[in-house]
């Protein structure tokens, strides 16, 4: 099977004022991408959005909130689509310098701890990133590299493709960015918004987690994990 995996990230800087960090994708088979995004584009016409209409968490208000919640219905009522999170509570339990690598090398090394649950030897896979900023090229040739030394694919043929794209352009990366914000959002412990604490309640209901702990490994269709201080030297050293 071919599978593309849609990739996005919260609060991943180290100095950017966020207590929590969050890494997710949604994935699908390959050949059922276009049926997915129809059925969003129908969705979003229902609720009176145009079909360019961008989801994002950061959208999510009381006016929306009948349009977010369908779509997070959708989400989980469809066997075509699946999700996975590695989340850190708190970034400031990190201390890079004790285990003697930087920031940028603990990121590619969750990133795969992410992306390894979701990755089989036996079938082939197309990533798809968000573009963020002008380090886009450098990331997505490290990540390929990272990705496939890990799994023995010198040649590159588990991993087919990583790519960046516009999260605008591509529903089923908006469904990412959806997911991993409400999982920022209840990391962080925020409470302003009525409509986002209501999809959060949602997204536990529909899941059956309460978002607090760790999903067995094999949960397949919403499975995240949450990363602990005891954890800290195991990623220094590269122990996935």
């Amino acid at each position: 099977m071919e599978y593309n995996i849609y990739c996005d990230e919260s609060c991943h800087l180290e100095n950017d004022s966020h207590k929590a960090m969050v890494l997710g994708a949604t994935w699908c088979a390959s050949n059922e991408k276009m049926k997915l995004f129809e059925r969003i584009k129908e969705i979003k016409k229902k609720h009176g959005f145009k079909s360019n209409f961008e989801i994002k968490w950061n959208k999510v208000s009381v006016s929306k909130l009948a349009f977010y919640r369908e779509i997070v219905n959708y989400f989980f009522d469809t066997d075509k689509l699946n999700f996975r999170a590695l989340v850190i509570p708190d970034k400031s339990e990190l201390n890079h310098q004790n285990f003697g690598q930087s920031h940028d090398d603990f990121y590619y090394k969750i990133y795969f701890d992410m992306l390894k649950i979701i990755i089989s030897p036996y079938d082939n896979y197309n990533i798809y990133l968000d573009i963020k900023d002008t380090q886009g090229y450098n990331k997505v040739n490290k990540l390929h590299e990272v990705i496939s030394n890990a799994h023995y694919d010198f040649a590159q043929n588990i991993v087919k493709r990583i790519q960046e794209v516009r999260s605008e352009e591509v529903s089923l990366m908006q469904i990412t960015d959806l997911l991993i914000g409400a999982m920022s959002y209840f990391h962080r412990e925020l409470k302003s918004s009525k409509a986002k604490l209501e999809l959060i309640e949602l997204i536990k209901k529909r899941s059956g987690y309460s978002l607090q702990k760790s999903t067995l490994p094999a949960e397949r269709k919403f499975n995240y994990f949450i990363w602990h201080t005891g954890f800290k030297r195991r990623a220094a050293n590269g122990g996935f």
